[in-house]
């Protein structure tokens, strides 16, 4: 049954019950006149008087009754719209979204639990699965829309046009090379170069090289020596001194080449900076990742190739990055479920986290429900609260029916007390 056909069903009830006490009234007026008599229309009268009474009070809630005088205190719901706009907000802040009642739900229902057992379920994980990929798969398309093409185009070109390469790199370049993080590039350097100096490969090929500058400077006398042994001893005394340097500039961090790279990468870094060499550089750099047609053809024909493999592999029964997808909440629950540090570090970090939205959040969502309010139609906000109250309030109606009847009674039966105890 709809509520329209309840609420009017429960009018009718009241309404019944007036016509009721209506038709008792009547009555009592052809009935013979006794005690009795005056008893049924003491009861009658005030039954009118109670159900017209509530009748008044229920409607004036949403209409306009037109008495003089009394019609400016009806339609009150209608007239305190804004009243009850701000009250709901005011209401709904304080009591449902103050920083502590959020907290205290997420105390209450420990959502990291509920998030590790609902992760450790199969069934869970790959309904997870399926929904990521649908997602995944609306946004390609999303993508494939020209208008959104050109957007983001537009949006990228923006971005280049903006940076200054030059500028951006030496920035970076001094944040990663500050407190002397580049020199441990530099013993990387130094490692990788000592282990392809002690590489058989790498000596049989120096060696090689001084045989062969041998053969062409001095072919006369390299027919005459033993140049492979030359050779070998030659590549053997070049990787122990160039060993024996690195090794000294390994093991000394005030060594004059470390400082000497120093010098060289601050100097660099600045010219990054201010070196108007390199900014026009960089801006030739942009001009061609903006315009060079074959460069951006071929990142064109890269992603659509890329689109067109997620594509494929999405709609596929055996979609690798649904397999994945699931693997990994399967994986995220298992950790949640044994790791019960994890649970209660994620809980306190979303505490903190609601700890600092919730003023922000709660600010926004009631004045967002106070100004919903104010623009609804002040009919139609009517209507549609007495639609989901108003069943209940035809109860007020039958209650003031029946407890006026009473007090009716009542009140007769005092007055008729005097002559009876006479």
């Amino acid at each position: 049954m709809t509520k329209e056909r309840e609420l009017e069903q429960a009018k009718r009830l009241a309404l019944s019950f007036f016509f009721g006490a209506a038709a008792l009234f009547v009555l009592s007026f052809f009935l013979p006149q006794n005690w009795w008599t005056g008893l049924l229309k003491a009861f009658s009268e005030a039954a009118m008087v109670g159900a017209l009474a509530d009748w008044f009070a229920v409607v004036a809630l949403f209409k306009r009754i037109p008495i003089p005088i009394v019609s400016r205190h009806t339609e009150i719901i209608p007239q305190n719209k804004v009243k009850i706009a701000e009250n709901l907000a005011l209401f709904v802040r304080e009591k449902f979204l103050d920083t502590e009642s959020i907290v205290g739900l997420i105390r209450k229902h420990d959502p990291a639990q509920k998030v590790a057992d609902w992760l450790v379920k199969p069934a869970n994980t790959g309904r997870m699965g399926q929904y990521l990929v649908k997602l995944a798969s609306w946004m390609l398309d999303f993508l494939d829309d020209a208008a959104v093409q050109n957007f983001l185009r537009k949006a990228v070109h923006s971005m280049v046009k903006s940076v200054d390469l030059s500028k951006s790199a030496g920035t970076i370049l001094e944040s990663l090379t500050r407190g002397g993080r580049h020199q441990e590039l530099l013993n990387e350097g130094i490692h990788q170069l000592a282990t392809l100096l002690n590489n058989e490969e790498t000596q049989s090929y120096i060696a090689q090289g001084i045989v062969d500058w041998l053969r062409d400077e001095y072919a006369f006398i390299e027919r005459m020596l033993p140049s492979d042994l030359i050779g070998r001893k030659g590549a053997d005394i070049a990787v122990r001194l160039a060993s024996g340097i690195l090794n000294k500039v390994s093991e000394d961090p005030q060594h004059p080449l470390r400082q000497r790279f120093d010098v060289f990468t601050q100097e660099f870094i600045e010219r990054l900076k201010a070196d108007p060499a390199f900014s026009a550089r960089s801006e030739e750099i942009k001009h061609y990742l903006l315009n060079d047609e074959s460069l951006n053809s071929y990142l064109g024909s890269l992603w659509n190739d890329l689109r067109d493999w997620f594509k494929q592999d999405l709609h596929s029964e055996q979609s690798m990055l649904r397999g994945r997808i699931e693997a990994t909440g399967a994986w995220l629950g298992q950790t949640l479920a044994e790791d019960p540090q994890l649970r209660q570090s994620l809980n306190e970090n979303l505490e903190l986290a609601s700890r600092a939205a919730a003023p922000e959040f709660a600010v926004f969502l009631t004045r967002h429900i106070a100004d919903t309010v104010k623009n609804w139609d002040s009919g139609e906000m009517s209507e549609q609260i007495e639609l989901n109250i108003g069943k209940d309030l035809q109860f007020i109606r039958i209650n003031g029916t029946v407890v006026g009847g009473l007090i009716g009674v009542t009140l007769y039966l005092l007055s008729s007390l005097p002559g009876m105890l006479s």
